[in-house]
Protein backbone atom coordinates (compact mmCIF):
# COMPACT_ATOMS: atom_id res chain seq x y z
CA UNK A 1 0.00 0.00 0.00
CA UNK A 2 1.36 3.43 -0.98
CA UNK A 3 2.06 5.78 1.92
CA UNK A 4 2.71 8.89 -0.20
CA UNK A 5 5.89 10.94 -0.45
CA UNK A 6 8.23 10.76 2.55
CA UNK A 7 8.38 13.97 4.61
CA UNK A 8 11.80 14.93 5.92
CA UNK A 9 11.98 15.65 9.64
CA UNK A 10 15.27 17.54 9.37
CA UNK A 11 15.06 21.33 9.85
CA UNK A 12 16.54 23.43 7.06
CA UNK A 13 17.48 27.05 6.49
CA UNK A 14 15.84 28.92 3.63
CA UNK A 15 15.46 32.46 2.25
CA UNK A 16 11.96 33.81 1.57
CA UNK A 17 11.44 35.60 -1.74
CA UNK A 18 7.74 36.43 -1.90
CA UNK A 19 4.32 36.13 -0.26
CA UNK A 20 1.72 33.72 -1.66
CA UNK A 21 -1.95 34.55 -2.17
CA UNK A 22 -2.80 32.62 1.01
CA UNK A 23 -0.27 34.45 3.19
CA UNK A 24 2.63 31.99 3.20
CA UNK A 25 6.23 32.83 2.40
CA UNK A 26 7.44 31.63 -1.00
CA UNK A 27 10.94 30.16 -1.29
CA UNK A 28 12.84 27.73 -3.50
CA UNK A 29 14.89 24.73 -2.45
CA UNK A 30 16.78 22.57 -4.93
CA UNK A 31 14.79 24.19 -7.73
CA UNK A 32 11.43 23.40 -6.13
CA UNK A 33 8.96 25.92 -4.71
CA UNK A 34 8.39 25.78 -0.96
CA UNK A 35 5.46 27.52 0.76
CA UNK A 36 6.48 28.40 4.32
CA UNK A 37 3.80 29.20 6.86
CA UNK A 38 4.74 32.02 9.23
CA UNK A 39 7.52 33.47 7.04
CA UNK A 40 7.69 36.83 5.27
CA UNK A 41 9.52 38.09 2.16
CA UNK A 42 13.14 39.07 2.82
CA UNK A 43 13.52 36.75 5.80
CA UNK A 44 15.81 33.81 6.45
CA UNK A 45 14.16 31.15 8.57
CA UNK A 46 14.63 27.66 9.91
CA UNK A 47 11.75 25.56 8.61
CA UNK A 48 10.33 22.06 8.96
CA UNK A 49 8.67 20.32 6.05
CA UNK A 50 4.95 19.67 6.61
CA UNK A 51 3.90 18.28 3.23
CA UNK A 52 5.52 17.14 0.03
CA UNK A 53 4.00 17.32 -3.45
CA UNK A 54 5.23 16.73 -6.97
CA UNK A 55 5.67 20.39 -7.91
CA UNK A 56 5.99 22.10 -4.52
CA UNK A 57 6.55 21.46 -0.84
CA UNK A 58 5.02 22.95 2.29
CA UNK A 59 6.78 23.89 5.52
CA UNK A 60 6.40 25.75 8.79
CA UNK A 61 8.83 28.39 10.02
CA UNK A 62 10.16 27.35 13.44
CA UNK A 63 12.79 30.09 13.89
CA UNK A 64 13.36 33.47 12.26
CA UNK A 65 17.06 34.08 11.68
CA UNK A 66 16.75 37.38 9.81
CA UNK A 67 13.43 39.19 10.32
CA UNK A 68 11.68 41.42 7.82
CA UNK A 69 11.31 45.07 8.88
CA UNK A 70 7.59 44.56 8.26
CA UNK A 71 7.30 41.80 10.85
CA UNK A 72 5.24 42.70 13.94
CA UNK A 73 4.28 40.86 17.11
CA UNK A 74 0.93 39.10 16.59
CA UNK A 75 -1.76 40.45 18.90
CA UNK A 76 -3.51 37.10 19.32
CA UNK A 77 -2.06 34.51 21.67
CA UNK A 78 -3.40 31.77 19.38
CA UNK A 79 -1.67 32.95 16.21
CA UNK A 80 -0.08 30.02 14.41
CA UNK A 81 -2.54 27.55 15.88
CA UNK A 82 -5.82 29.01 14.64
CA UNK A 83 -6.18 29.37 10.86
CA UNK A 84 -8.66 32.25 11.14
CA UNK A 85 -5.86 34.84 10.72
CA UNK A 86 -2.62 34.08 8.88
CA UNK A 87 -1.14 37.57 8.51
CA UNK A 88 -1.02 38.95 12.04
CA UNK A 89 2.79 38.86 11.93
CA UNK A 90 2.82 41.31 8.98
CA UNK A 91 2.38 45.07 9.46
CA UNK A 92 -1.26 45.97 8.72
CA UNK A 93 -0.39 48.55 6.04
CA UNK A 94 1.81 45.99 4.32
CA UNK A 95 -1.00 43.43 4.46
CA UNK A 96 -3.26 45.61 2.34
CA UNK A 97 -0.42 46.37 -0.07
CA UNK A 98 0.17 42.62 -0.45
CA UNK A 99 -3.52 42.15 -1.23
CA UNK A 100 -3.32 44.88 -3.87
CA UNK A 101 -0.47 42.98 -5.50
CA UNK A 102 -2.53 39.77 -5.46
CA UNK A 103 -5.37 41.60 -7.23
CA UNK A 104 -3.12 43.08 -9.92
CA UNK A 105 -1.35 39.76 -10.47
CA UNK A 106 -4.67 37.93 -10.89
CA UNK A 107 -5.97 40.52 -13.35
CA UNK A 108 -2.82 40.21 -15.45
CA UNK A 109 -2.30 36.45 -15.23
CA UNK A 110 -5.91 35.24 -15.47
CA UNK A 111 -7.79 38.08 -17.17
CA UNK A 112 -4.87 39.42 -19.25
CA UNK A 113 -6.03 42.92 -18.34
CA UNK A 114 -4.66 45.79 -16.28
CA UNK A 115 -6.58 48.70 -14.75
CA UNK A 116 -5.86 52.18 -16.07
CA UNK A 117 -5.48 53.28 -12.46
CA UNK A 118 -5.24 51.64 -9.07
CA UNK A 119 -7.66 52.86 -6.43
CA UNK A 120 -6.17 53.65 -3.02
CA UNK A 121 -6.69 50.63 -0.73
CA UNK A 122 -9.60 51.00 1.67
CA UNK A 123 -9.34 50.00 5.31
CA UNK A 124 -11.42 50.42 8.45
CA UNK A 125 -11.36 48.69 11.86
CA UNK A 126 -8.59 46.11 12.02
CA UNK A 127 -9.41 44.50 15.36
CA UNK A 128 -12.75 43.47 16.84
CA UNK A 129 -14.43 44.02 13.47
CA UNK A 130 -15.97 40.67 12.62
CA UNK A 131 -19.72 40.82 13.27
CA UNK A 132 -20.69 37.58 11.50
CA UNK A 133 -19.06 34.17 11.40
CA UNK A 134 -19.17 30.50 12.28
CA UNK A 135 -17.44 28.85 15.23
CA UNK A 136 -16.79 25.13 15.19
CA UNK A 137 -17.66 23.12 18.30
CA UNK A 138 -16.18 19.78 19.29
CA UNK A 139 -16.02 17.81 22.52
CA UNK A 140 -12.51 16.31 22.65
CA UNK A 141 -12.35 13.14 24.70
CA UNK A 142 -8.57 13.33 25.25
CA UNK A 143 -8.84 16.85 26.65
CA UNK A 144 -12.03 16.08 28.54
CA UNK A 145 -13.64 19.34 27.46
CA UNK A 146 -15.31 21.20 24.64
CA UNK A 147 -13.40 23.35 22.15
CA UNK A 148 -15.09 26.33 20.52
CA UNK A 149 -13.24 28.26 17.82
CA UNK A 150 -12.12 28.37 14.24
CA UNK A 151 -10.33 25.49 12.55
CA UNK A 152 -6.62 24.82 12.80
CA UNK A 153 -4.44 24.79 9.69
CA UNK A 154 -5.44 21.12 9.48
CA UNK A 155 -9.23 21.54 9.10
CA UNK A 156 -9.90 18.26 10.90
CA UNK A 157 -9.14 19.98 14.20
CA UNK A 158 -10.78 22.84 16.11
CA UNK A 159 -8.29 25.37 17.47
CA UNK A 160 -8.13 25.46 21.26
CA UNK A 161 -8.64 29.20 21.81
CA UNK A 162 -9.76 31.35 24.72
CA UNK A 163 -10.59 34.57 22.85
CA UNK A 164 -10.49 36.04 19.36
CA UNK A 165 -9.11 39.50 18.64
CA UNK A 166 -10.80 39.95 15.25
CA UNK A 167 -14.34 39.02 16.32
CA UNK A 168 -16.41 41.81 17.88
CA UNK A 169 -15.52 41.96 21.60
CA UNK A 170 -19.05 41.04 22.69
CA UNK A 171 -18.29 37.54 21.37
CA UNK A 172 -14.52 37.43 20.92
CA UNK A 173 -13.84 38.01 24.62
CA UNK A 174 -16.32 35.34 25.72
CA UNK A 175 -15.30 32.31 23.67
CA UNK A 176 -13.86 30.52 26.70
CA UNK A 177 -17.07 31.16 28.65
CA UNK A 178 -19.04 29.86 25.68
CA UNK A 179 -16.99 26.65 25.60
CA UNK A 180 -17.39 26.16 29.36
CA UNK A 181 -21.14 26.60 29.04
CA UNK A 182 -21.35 24.00 26.23
CA UNK A 183 -19.33 21.67 28.46
CA UNK A 184 -22.15 21.72 31.02
CA UNK A 185 -24.70 20.41 28.52
CA UNK A 186 -25.74 16.76 28.46
CA UNK A 187 -25.92 17.21 24.70
CA UNK A 188 -22.49 18.82 24.30
CA UNK A 189 -21.49 16.19 21.75
CA UNK A 190 -24.51 17.13 19.65
CA UNK A 191 -23.57 20.80 19.16
CA UNK A 192 -21.70 21.00 15.84
CA UNK A 193 -21.26 24.73 15.33
CA UNK A 194 -22.34 28.16 16.49
CA UNK A 195 -23.14 30.93 14.03
CA UNK A 196 -22.83 34.44 15.42
CA UNK A 197 -24.14 37.70 14.07
CA UNK A 198 -24.33 41.18 15.56
CA UNK A 199 -26.73 43.97 14.70
CA UNK A 200 -26.56 47.64 15.61
CA UNK A 201 -28.58 48.85 18.56
CA UNK A 202 -31.52 50.95 17.40
CA UNK A 203 -32.64 54.13 19.10
CA UNK A 204 -34.95 52.26 21.43
CA UNK A 205 -31.97 50.14 22.55
CA UNK A 206 -31.20 46.47 22.45
CA UNK A 207 -32.59 45.99 25.93
CA UNK A 208 -36.10 46.41 24.56
CA UNK A 209 -35.57 43.16 22.66
CA UNK A 210 -34.31 41.34 25.71
CA UNK A 211 -30.80 41.01 24.29
CA UNK A 212 -28.03 43.45 23.56
CA UNK A 213 -24.38 44.22 24.07
CA UNK A 214 -24.10 47.94 24.66
CA UNK A 215 -23.90 49.11 21.08
CA UNK A 216 -25.14 45.96 19.38
CA UNK A 217 -27.57 43.06 19.44
CA UNK A 218 -25.83 39.67 19.59
CA UNK A 219 -27.47 36.51 18.26
CA UNK A 220 -26.03 32.99 18.44
CA UNK A 221 -27.44 30.10 16.41
CA UNK A 222 -26.50 26.69 17.81
CA UNK A 223 -26.58 23.79 15.34
CA UNK A 224 -27.92 20.99 17.53
CA UNK A 225 -27.85 17.60 15.82
CA UNK A 226 -30.33 16.13 18.30
CA UNK A 227 -33.08 17.69 20.45
CA UNK A 228 -31.79 19.20 23.69
CA UNK A 229 -33.16 18.33 27.10
CA UNK A 230 -35.04 20.92 29.12
CA UNK A 231 -32.08 21.04 31.52
CA UNK A 232 -29.78 21.93 28.63
CA UNK A 233 -32.20 24.54 27.37
CA UNK A 234 -32.29 26.07 30.85
CA UNK A 235 -28.46 26.29 30.89
CA UNK A 236 -28.50 28.04 27.51
CA UNK A 237 -31.12 30.53 28.67
CA UNK A 238 -29.16 31.21 31.86
CA UNK A 239 -26.03 31.89 29.75
CA UNK A 240 -27.96 34.11 27.33
CA UNK A 241 -29.31 36.23 30.17
CA UNK A 242 -25.91 36.50 31.88
CA UNK A 243 -24.16 37.68 28.69
CA UNK A 244 -27.08 39.59 27.17
CA UNK A 245 -27.20 37.32 24.10
CA UNK A 246 -30.09 36.03 22.03
CA UNK A 247 -29.87 32.28 21.40
CA UNK A 248 -31.47 30.34 18.57
CA UNK A 249 -31.45 26.59 17.91
CA UNK A 250 -31.09 24.97 14.49
CA UNK A 251 -31.96 21.26 14.61
CA UNK A 252 -32.18 20.92 10.82
CA UNK A 253 -31.88 23.11 7.73
CA UNK A 254 -31.99 26.89 7.55
CA UNK A 255 -35.77 26.88 7.87
CA UNK A 256 -35.58 25.03 11.20
CA UNK A 257 -34.04 27.97 13.12
CA UNK A 258 -36.16 28.88 16.14
CA UNK A 259 -35.51 31.34 18.99
CA UNK A 260 -34.80 29.86 22.41
CA UNK A 261 -34.35 33.14 24.29
CA UNK A 262 -35.94 35.60 24.09
CA UNK A 263 -38.90 33.46 23.10
CA UNK A 264 -39.93 35.91 20.38
CA UNK A 265 -36.38 36.34 19.07
CA UNK A 266 -34.71 39.70 18.53
CA UNK A 267 -34.87 42.40 15.91
CA UNK A 268 -31.54 42.54 14.06
CA UNK A 269 -30.53 45.44 11.81
CA UNK A 270 -27.63 47.65 10.81
CA UNK A 271 -27.43 51.30 9.83
CA UNK A 272 -26.05 52.89 6.68
CA UNK A 273 -25.50 56.28 8.21
CA UNK A 274 -24.56 58.26 5.10
CA UNK A 275 -28.03 57.69 3.65
CA UNK A 276 -30.04 57.46 6.85
CA UNK A 277 -30.95 53.85 6.11
CA UNK A 278 -31.51 50.87 8.38
CA UNK A 279 -31.55 47.33 7.01
CA UNK A 280 -33.16 44.49 8.96
CA UNK A 281 -31.90 40.91 8.68
CA UNK A 282 -32.38 37.42 10.14
CA UNK A 283 -29.77 35.48 12.17
CA UNK A 284 -28.46 33.38 9.26
CA UNK A 285 -28.64 36.08 6.57
CA UNK A 286 -25.57 37.25 4.69
CA UNK A 287 -24.29 40.66 5.75
CA UNK A 288 -20.84 42.20 5.24
CA UNK A 289 -18.70 41.24 8.22
CA UNK A 290 -16.96 44.58 8.75
CA UNK A 291 -19.46 47.38 9.41
CA UNK A 292 -17.07 50.29 8.92
CA UNK A 293 -15.60 48.77 5.77
CA UNK A 294 -19.10 48.16 4.42
CA UNK A 295 -19.96 51.86 4.61
CA UNK A 296 -16.69 52.82 2.91
CA UNK A 297 -17.28 50.19 0.24
CA UNK A 298 -20.75 51.53 -0.51
CA UNK A 299 -19.43 55.10 -0.73
CA UNK A 300 -16.69 54.00 -3.16
CA UNK A 301 -19.14 51.98 -5.26
CA UNK A 302 -21.46 54.98 -5.53
CA UNK A 303 -18.58 57.26 -6.48
CA UNK A 304 -17.52 54.89 -9.26
CA UNK A 305 -21.06 54.21 -10.43
CA UNK A 306 -21.85 57.96 -10.52
CA UNK A 307 -25.65 57.43 -10.54
CA UNK A 308 -27.76 60.24 -12.01
CA UNK A 309 -31.34 61.27 -11.08
CA UNK A 310 -32.77 60.17 -14.46
CA UNK A 311 -31.03 56.79 -14.61
CA UNK A 312 -32.20 53.19 -14.15
CA UNK A 313 -29.67 50.93 -12.43
CA UNK A 314 -29.48 47.12 -12.23
CA UNK A 315 -28.06 45.59 -9.02
CA UNK A 316 -27.27 41.87 -9.31
CA UNK A 317 -26.67 39.61 -6.28
CA UNK A 318 -28.34 42.36 -4.26
CA UNK A 319 -28.94 40.47 -1.01
CA UNK A 320 -30.78 42.57 1.59
CA UNK A 321 -30.41 45.72 -0.52
CA UNK A 322 -27.01 46.76 0.85
CA UNK A 323 -26.19 48.63 -2.39
CA UNK A 324 -29.69 48.79 -3.88
CA UNK A 325 -31.23 51.11 -1.33
CA UNK A 326 -28.40 53.68 -1.28
CA UNK A 327 -28.56 53.68 -5.10
CA UNK A 328 -32.32 54.23 -4.93
CA UNK A 329 -31.74 57.51 -3.10
CA UNK A 330 -29.97 58.83 -6.20
CA UNK A 331 -31.74 57.49 -9.31
CA UNK A 332 -35.12 57.23 -11.00
CA UNK A 333 -35.34 53.48 -10.46
CA UNK A 334 -33.19 50.57 -9.35
CA UNK A 335 -33.86 46.85 -9.84
CA UNK A 336 -32.28 44.38 -7.42
CA UNK A 337 -31.94 40.69 -8.28
CA UNK A 338 -30.97 37.95 -5.83
CA UNK A 339 -31.14 34.15 -5.81
CA UNK A 340 -32.20 33.75 -2.17
CA UNK A 341 -35.96 34.35 -1.95
CA UNK A 342 -35.72 35.07 1.78
CA UNK A 343 -33.18 37.84 1.20
CA UNK A 344 -35.40 39.28 -1.54
CA UNK A 345 -38.32 39.40 0.88
CA UNK A 346 -36.14 41.19 3.41
CA UNK A 347 -34.91 43.62 0.73
CA UNK A 348 -38.49 44.54 -0.17
CA UNK A 349 -39.34 45.01 3.49
CA UNK A 350 -36.23 47.15 3.96
CA UNK A 351 -37.25 49.38 1.05
CA UNK A 352 -40.70 49.84 2.57
CA UNK A 353 -39.27 50.43 6.04
CA UNK A 354 -37.03 53.20 4.68
CA UNK A 355 -39.76 54.85 2.61
CA UNK A 356 -38.21 53.86 -0.74
CA UNK A 357 -40.68 53.26 -3.56
CA UNK A 358 -38.39 53.28 -6.61
CA UNK A 359 -36.67 49.95 -5.90
CA UNK A 360 -38.01 46.67 -7.32
CA UNK A 361 -36.69 43.26 -6.37
CA UNK A 362 -36.73 39.86 -8.09
CA UNK A 363 -35.81 36.38 -6.85
CA UNK A 364 -33.79 34.81 -9.66
CA UNK A 365 -31.15 32.11 -9.79
CA UNK A 366 -28.32 34.04 -11.44
CA UNK A 367 -26.38 30.85 -12.18
CA UNK A 368 -29.05 29.48 -14.53
CA UNK A 369 -30.88 30.57 -17.69
CA UNK A 370 -32.44 34.05 -17.55
CA UNK A 371 -34.43 33.63 -20.77
CA UNK A 372 -37.83 34.22 -19.17
CA UNK A 373 -36.93 36.78 -16.54
CA UNK A 374 -39.11 39.93 -16.90
CA UNK A 375 -36.40 42.34 -15.74
CA UNK A 376 -33.91 41.14 -18.36
CA UNK A 377 -35.68 42.98 -21.18
CA UNK A 378 -35.67 46.33 -19.42
CA UNK A 379 -33.24 49.10 -20.28
CA UNK A 380 -30.57 50.03 -17.75
CA UNK A 381 -27.93 52.73 -17.78
CA UNK A 382 -25.49 51.09 -15.39
CA UNK A 383 -24.87 47.83 -13.57
CA UNK A 384 -23.57 46.97 -10.11
CA UNK A 385 -22.86 43.39 -9.16
CA UNK A 386 -21.54 41.77 -5.99
CA UNK A 387 -21.35 38.03 -6.74
CA UNK A 388 -20.18 35.19 -4.49
CA UNK A 389 -16.70 33.66 -4.80
CA UNK A 390 -17.65 31.88 -8.02
CA UNK A 391 -18.13 35.24 -9.71
CA UNK A 392 -20.55 36.24 -12.46
CA UNK A 393 -19.46 33.88 -15.24
CA UNK A 394 -22.97 32.48 -15.75
CA UNK A 395 -24.89 35.76 -15.77
CA UNK A 396 -22.65 38.18 -17.70
CA UNK A 397 -22.99 36.51 -21.13
CA UNK A 398 -26.79 36.59 -20.79
CA UNK A 399 -27.08 40.32 -20.07
CA UNK A 400 -27.99 42.80 -22.81
CA UNK A 401 -25.03 45.07 -22.09
CA UNK A 402 -25.36 47.25 -25.19
CA UNK A 403 -26.85 50.26 -23.36
CA UNK A 404 -24.96 49.77 -20.11
CA UNK A 405 -22.09 52.23 -20.20
CA UNK A 406 -20.71 51.63 -16.73
CA UNK A 407 -20.26 48.52 -14.57
CA UNK A 408 -19.09 48.43 -10.95
CA UNK A 409 -18.02 44.95 -9.91
CA UNK A 410 -17.55 44.19 -6.18
CA UNK A 411 -15.61 40.97 -5.70
CA UNK A 412 -14.71 38.67 -2.82
CA UNK A 413 -12.36 36.51 -4.96
CA UNK A 414 -9.73 38.11 -7.21
CA UNK A 415 -9.42 35.09 -9.53
CA UNK A 416 -13.11 35.13 -10.49
CA UNK A 417 -13.03 38.91 -10.91
CA UNK A 418 -10.00 38.56 -13.19
CA UNK A 419 -11.74 35.93 -15.31
CA UNK A 420 -14.88 38.06 -15.63
CA UNK A 421 -12.81 41.17 -16.33
CA UNK A 422 -11.21 39.38 -19.26
CA UNK A 423 -14.65 38.58 -20.65
CA UNK A 424 -15.94 42.13 -20.28
CA UNK A 425 -12.85 43.65 -21.90
CA UNK A 426 -12.25 41.18 -24.74
CA UNK A 427 -15.78 39.99 -25.47
CA UNK A 428 -17.93 43.00 -24.64
CA UNK A 429 -15.69 45.95 -25.44
CA UNK A 430 -15.33 47.47 -21.97
CA UNK A 431 -12.24 49.15 -20.56
CA UNK A 432 -11.07 48.41 -17.04
CA UNK A 433 -10.82 51.97 -15.80
CA UNK A 434 -9.95 51.34 -12.16
CA UNK A 435 -9.55 48.61 -9.56
CA UNK A 436 -8.48 48.38 -5.95
CA UNK A 437 -8.73 46.34 -2.77
CA UNK A 438 -10.79 46.78 0.38
CA UNK A 439 -9.60 45.26 3.65
CA UNK A 440 -12.86 43.65 4.68
CA UNK A 441 -10.98 40.89 6.57
CA UNK A 442 -7.79 42.35 8.14
CA UNK A 443 -5.10 39.85 9.20
CA UNK A 444 -6.48 37.20 6.85
CA UNK A 445 -5.46 36.44 3.26
CA UNK A 446 -8.99 37.16 2.03
CA UNK A 447 -8.97 39.75 -0.78
CA UNK A 448 -12.06 41.91 -1.33
CA UNK A 449 -11.87 44.26 -4.31
CA UNK A 450 -13.83 46.65 -6.50
CA UNK A 451 -13.48 47.47 -10.19
CA UNK A 452 -14.94 49.95 -12.66
CA UNK A 453 -15.59 49.06 -16.31
CA UNK A 454 -16.66 51.59 -18.95
CA UNK A 455 -17.34 51.46 -22.65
Amino acid sequence: MSRGPRISRDPFEIAIDDLSHDGRGVAHRDGKAVFVRGALPGERVIALQSARHRHFDEANAVQVLEASPDRVEPKCAHFGQCSGCVLQHLDADQQIQAKQRVLVENLQRIGHVAPERLLPPLSAARWGYRRKGRLSVRYVEKKGRTLVGFREDDPRFVADIRRCETVVPAIGLHIEALAQMIDRLDGKREIAQIEFIVGDAEAEGAAANGAGQGDGVVALVLRNLKPLTQADRDILIEFAKAHDFAIYLQPGGVDSVQPLWPEAGVALSFALRADGLRLAFEPLDFIQVNAGMNEKMIATALELLAPQPDQRILDLFCGLGNFTLPIARRVAQVVGVEGDAGLVARARANAQRNGIDNARFFATDLTSSLAYEPWLGENFDALLLDPPRSGAEAVLPQLPLKNIRRIVYVSCHPASLARDAGFLVRERGYTLRAAGVMDMFPHTAHVESIALFER
